[in-house]
C-alpha cells in the first residue's frame, strides 16, 4: 500500500546513527551494542521490556513504568538484577551519553540472558539477566489519521500469553499486523475471546459516541499507562467514560476512534474495516484529550 500510515513512525533524524546504547552496564556506539545468538530474548522471546518518553527532561510517569517492569519480571521469575534506582540510574546514564532533553523515546528490555545451551528450560539461563536500553531521538510523524481492519488473531486468556505482559513474545500481534497489512490497513484491530473489540496490534483503542468515550474492559488487553491516563483524564475533566464491553457495531457507528500508547499518546483512527468513523478526520473529543494530556506531560 503506498501511503501505509506506521502508528510508530517518527521524523528522521541523524542524530539516530551515533546513538549510544546501554548494555549490560556499558554504554557503547549503536554498531557495537550486540546480544549473544545464545540470548533467551533473541532466542525464545524470554523477556519483559518498557517503553518511555522524555519530555523536557522528564521521563513521563516514570514510577508507573517501573511497577510494570518490575511486576512483569516478578510474574515470569526474572530476576532483573538491578533495583528501581539502578534501572533509572541505568536510564539516565544513556540519556546523559546522546545529550537527550526531550522529544526521545527508549525501550528498556530485560531477557533471562545467555542461555548454556539452545533449549526453553530457564534452567539453562545461568550467567544473569541481559538488560539493553535503546534510547532514540524520537519525534511521530503520523500523516493522516490511521486505518485499521479487524482480524482473525485474539487477545487471549491468561492461562495461554498473559496479555497484560508487556513481553517479548510478540509473534501473535505481529501477525496480526500483517493480515492487516494485507487487507490494506494500517494497523490490526483484534477482539477478545468472546468477539468483542478489544485492542489493536500494538496500542490500546477507545471509540467515542455522542461525547462519552469507550474502551474495552481492560480483561485481554494490555493495560497501557497511556489507556489509564485518558481514562483519569475523562473522569477529571466531566468527559463520561465506559470501560465496557461492545461490539464492531458500536464502533462502526463511532463518531470518533483513536489508539492510545507511550510513542503516538493520542493517534486519531479514520476507517475501520472500510467503514468510514466520522468525517475521517481527528473529531473533537480526540483533540480535547490530546490538550489535556500534553499539558499532563509537560512539565
Amino acid at each position: 500500500m503506498a501511503d501505509r500510515q506506521i502508528t510508530h513512525a517518527s521524523e528522521e533524524d541523524i542524530r539516530n546513527e551515533t546513538l549510544m546504547i546501554w548494555v549490560n552496564g556499558r554504554v557503547v556506539p549503536k554498531a557495537e551494542a550486540t546480544v549473544s545468538v545464545y540470548d533467551s530474548g533473541f532466542m525464545l522471546g524470554d523477556g519483559v521490556w518498557e517503553g518511555l518518553r522524555l519530555y523536557d527532561g522528564r521521563w513521563s510517569f516514570l514510577d508507573e513504568h517501573m511497577d510494570r517492569l518490575f511486576e512483569a519480571a516478578k510474574a515470569i521469575d526474572l530476576d532483573i538484577g538491578l533495583d528501581r534506582a539502578g534501572v533509572v540510574a541505568a536510564l539516565e546514564q544513556t540519556r546523559a551519553a546522546n545529550d537527550m532533553t526531550t522529544d526521545a523515546h527508549a525501550r528498556l528490555m530485560v531477557t533471562r540472558g545467555v542461555k548454556t545451551r539452545p533449549f526453553q528450560h530457564p534452567a539453562l539461563s545461568r550467567q544473569g539477566p541481559t538488560i539493553v536500553i535503546i534510547m532514540e531521538h524520537s519525534t511521530p510523524k503520523i500523516a493522516r489519521p490511521v486505518r485499521l481492519a479487524t482480524v482473525p488473531h485474539l487477545r487471549g486468556l491468561p492461562m495461554t500469553q498473559d496479555p497484560k505482559l508487556n513481553s517479548h513474545s510478540k509473534l501473535n500481534c505481529i501477525l496480526a499486523c500483517i493480515a492487516a497489512e494485507k487487507a490494506g490497513a494500517d494497523e490490526a484491530l483484534m477482539l477478545d475471546i468472546h468477539g468483542f473489540v478489544n485492542t489493536t496490534n500494538a496500542c490500546n483503542f477507545f471509540i467515542v459516541r455522542k461525547g462519552a468515550v469507550w474502551t474495552s474492559t481492560g480483561d485481554y488487553c494490555m493495560n497501557g499507562i497511556t489507556r489509564q491516563k485518558v481514562i483519569d483524564l475523562c473522569r477529571a475533566n466531566d468527559i463520561p467514560v465506559f470501560e465496557r464491553n461492545f461490539s464492531l457495531v458500536d464502533t462502526y457507528g463511532a463518531d470518533e476512534a483513536f489508539l492510545t500508547g507511550t510513542f503516538g499518546a493520542q493517534t486519531p483512527v479514520s476507517e475501520i474495516d472500510g467503514r468510514q468513523i466520522g468525517d475521517g478526520r481527528m473529531g473533537p473529543v480526540t483533540q480535547r484529550l490530546r490538550a489535556l494530556y500534553k499539558a499532563l506531560v509537560t512539565p
